[in-house]
């Protein structure tokens, strides 16, 4: 069979083991808050800390469409199963 569309193949195996997260939460007082709620919370899992650092710098930065003055309106935490990522 052939891919129509190449891009949306997946890339790489997925690791079964995700220890490490980021936890992405709104800010107090966002308005998006009334639609989702105020306890709204989103984790993304990736395999290795490194991957994870770089996914929340990319996260965490002001993009190059930003107007001026916009700053990201989600607040990040770092999160980390400890049991998966020291081999338990």
């Amino acid at each position: 069979m052939t891919i129509a569309n190449e891009h949306n193949l997946h890339r790489g195996p997925v690791s079964p083991v995700c220890p490490f997260g980021i936890r992405a939460q709104l800010r107090r007082g966002d308005p998006l808050s009334l639609l989702l709620g105020k306890d709204w919370q989103k984790v993304h899992w990736y395999g290795t800390a490194e991957e994870r650092d770089a996914a929340l710098a990319d996260m965490s930065r002001r993009h190059e469409y930003s107007r001026t003055g916009d700053e990201p309106a989600m607040a990040f935490q770092k999160v980390e199963r400890l049991a998966e990522s020291r081999g338990r």
